[in-house]
């Protein structure tokens, strides 16, 4: 899947606080390696996990090589809809 840098990044800037951590626990996963699907350098703590940055506008394309941290950030903010 492909998405703009920016795209990525709008998702992870409007998830709840928590929300970070929630995935990274469901995952059982470092909270280092879900920032750095979203764009983090946390690379000391945490891991890269498939993505692919290509230059371009809007900070460039990101391939996703596995979409299950960007399915779970998408049925979070999903979640906070329906409760506002």
């Amino acid at each position: 899947m492909n998405i703009t840098f920016k795209e990525l990044r709008q998702i992870k800037d409007n998830l709840p606080s928590g929300s970070i951590k929630v995935i990274a626990q469901r995952l059982n996963i470092t909270e280092d390696t879900v920032r750095n699907y979203f764009g983090g350098g946390h690379y000391k703590t945490g891991t890269c996990v498939g993505i692919h940055l290509e230059q371009g506008p809007d900070g460039g394309i990101v391939s996703l090589d596995d979409t299950t941290i960007y399915d779970m950030a998408l049925s979070i903010l999903d979640e906070q809809k329906q409760y506002h």
